[in-house]
Protein backbone atom coordinates (compact mmCIF):
# COMPACT_ATOMS: atom_id res chain seq x y z
CA UNK A 1 0.00 0.00 0.00
CA UNK A 2 1.44 3.17 -1.09
CA UNK A 3 1.61 6.10 2.04
CA UNK A 4 -0.69 8.89 1.75
CA UNK A 5 1.52 11.61 1.02
CA UNK A 6 -0.15 14.14 -0.09
CA UNK A 7 -3.27 13.79 2.03
CA UNK A 8 -5.53 12.53 -0.36
CA UNK A 9 -6.74 10.14 2.38
CA UNK A 10 -7.74 12.68 4.89
CA UNK A 11 -11.52 13.68 5.39
CA UNK A 12 -10.80 17.39 3.80
CA UNK A 13 -9.42 15.95 0.91
CA UNK A 14 -10.24 17.39 -2.11
CA UNK A 15 -11.03 13.75 -3.83
CA UNK A 16 -13.98 12.59 -1.32
CA UNK A 17 -16.92 14.32 -4.09
CA UNK A 18 -14.93 12.52 -7.04
CA UNK A 19 -14.84 9.25 -5.16
CA UNK A 20 -18.68 9.78 -4.42
CA UNK A 21 -19.06 10.10 -8.24
CA UNK A 22 -17.09 6.92 -9.09
CA UNK A 23 -19.08 4.72 -6.34
CA UNK A 24 -22.13 6.11 -7.94
CA UNK A 25 -20.85 4.88 -11.64
CA UNK A 26 -20.09 1.43 -9.95
CA UNK A 27 -23.90 1.58 -8.22
CA UNK A 28 -25.28 -0.59 -11.11
CA UNK A 29 -25.04 -4.18 -11.91
CA UNK A 30 -24.41 -4.59 -15.27
CA UNK A 31 -21.33 -2.23 -15.09
CA UNK A 32 -19.54 -4.47 -12.40
CA UNK A 33 -20.09 -7.74 -14.32
CA UNK A 34 -18.48 -5.17 -17.36
CA UNK A 35 -15.92 -4.42 -15.09
CA UNK A 36 -15.39 -8.18 -14.05
CA UNK A 37 -15.14 -9.31 -17.52
CA UNK A 38 -12.40 -6.25 -18.67
CA UNK A 39 -10.22 -7.38 -15.39
CA UNK A 40 -7.95 -9.48 -17.25
CA UNK A 41 -8.65 -8.98 -21.04
CA UNK A 42 -10.30 -6.55 -23.75
CA UNK A 43 -13.21 -6.93 -24.74
CA UNK A 44 -15.55 -5.70 -28.04
CA UNK A 45 -18.88 -4.58 -26.94
CA UNK A 46 -20.73 -7.49 -28.64
CA UNK A 47 -18.51 -9.80 -26.44
CA UNK A 48 -19.14 -7.74 -23.71
CA UNK A 49 -23.00 -8.01 -24.23
CA UNK A 50 -22.74 -11.91 -24.77
CA UNK A 51 -21.36 -12.41 -21.44
CA UNK A 52 -23.38 -9.75 -19.00
CA UNK A 53 -26.59 -11.08 -20.79
CA UNK A 54 -27.63 -7.84 -22.37
CA UNK A 55 -28.15 -6.04 -25.52
CA UNK A 56 -25.47 -4.93 -27.55
CA UNK A 57 -26.75 -1.31 -27.48
CA UNK A 58 -27.37 -1.36 -23.20
CA UNK A 59 -24.03 -2.92 -23.05
CA UNK A 60 -22.71 0.28 -25.69
CA UNK A 61 -24.08 2.98 -23.51
CA UNK A 62 -23.19 1.78 -19.86
CA UNK A 63 -19.35 1.95 -21.73
CA UNK A 64 -19.84 5.13 -22.74
CA UNK A 65 -20.63 6.02 -19.39
CA UNK A 66 -17.17 3.77 -17.97
CA UNK A 67 -15.73 5.66 -20.42
CA UNK A 68 -16.40 9.39 -19.46
CA UNK A 69 -15.79 8.61 -16.19
CA UNK A 70 -12.05 7.31 -17.09
CA UNK A 71 -12.91 3.53 -16.05
CA UNK A 72 -12.51 1.62 -19.26
CA UNK A 73 -10.60 3.07 -22.33
CA UNK A 74 -10.42 1.94 -25.72
CA UNK A 75 -8.71 0.84 -28.93
CA UNK A 76 -9.67 0.75 -32.35
CA UNK A 77 -8.88 -2.36 -34.89
CA UNK A 78 -10.44 -1.53 -38.26
CA UNK A 79 -13.89 -0.71 -37.64
CA UNK A 80 -14.11 -2.91 -34.31
CA UNK A 81 -13.85 -1.07 -30.87
CA UNK A 82 -12.07 -2.86 -27.80
CA UNK A 83 -12.27 -1.93 -24.40
CA UNK A 84 -10.38 -2.40 -21.46
CA UNK A 85 -9.99 -1.58 -17.85
CA UNK A 86 -8.19 2.30 -17.81
CA UNK A 87 -6.29 1.29 -14.68
CA UNK A 88 -5.95 -1.47 -12.07
CA UNK A 89 -8.28 0.19 -9.05
CA UNK A 90 -11.99 -0.48 -10.79
CA UNK A 91 -10.74 -4.25 -10.69
CA UNK A 92 -9.96 -3.66 -6.81
CA UNK A 93 -12.67 -1.56 -6.11
CA UNK A 94 -15.09 -4.29 -7.93
CA UNK A 95 -13.36 -7.19 -6.15
CA UNK A 96 -13.32 -5.52 -2.54
CA UNK A 97 -17.22 -4.50 -3.07
CA UNK A 98 -17.49 -8.64 -4.07
CA UNK A 99 -15.46 -9.21 -0.75
CA UNK A 100 -17.35 -7.30 1.52
CA UNK A 101 -20.48 -8.85 -0.51
CA UNK A 102 -19.58 -11.82 1.07
CA UNK A 103 -18.98 -11.01 4.80
CA UNK A 104 -22.76 -10.22 4.87
CA UNK A 105 -23.69 -13.95 4.03
CA UNK A 106 -20.88 -15.58 6.15
CA UNK A 107 -18.76 -14.94 9.18
CA UNK A 108 -15.82 -17.32 7.39
CA UNK A 109 -16.45 -16.02 3.75
CA UNK A 110 -14.66 -17.49 0.79
CA UNK A 111 -12.00 -15.40 0.37
CA UNK A 112 -10.84 -15.97 3.76
CA UNK A 113 -10.99 -19.84 3.22
CA UNK A 114 -8.92 -19.36 0.36
CA UNK A 115 -11.48 -20.69 -1.69
CA UNK A 116 -11.02 -17.91 -3.81
CA UNK A 117 -8.42 -15.41 -5.12
CA UNK A 118 -8.26 -12.31 -2.38
CA UNK A 119 -8.26 -8.71 -3.25
CA UNK A 120 -4.23 -9.05 -4.01
CA UNK A 121 -4.53 -11.71 -6.06
CA UNK A 122 -6.53 -9.87 -8.43
CA UNK A 123 -3.28 -7.48 -9.62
Amino acid sequence: MHADTDGSLSTESEYVELAVEVFSMLSDATRIRIILALRDQELSVNHLAEIVDKSAPAVSQHLAKLRLARIVSTRQEGTKVFYRLANEHARQLVADAIFQAQHTLSDDPAHHRGDHRTPEDVH
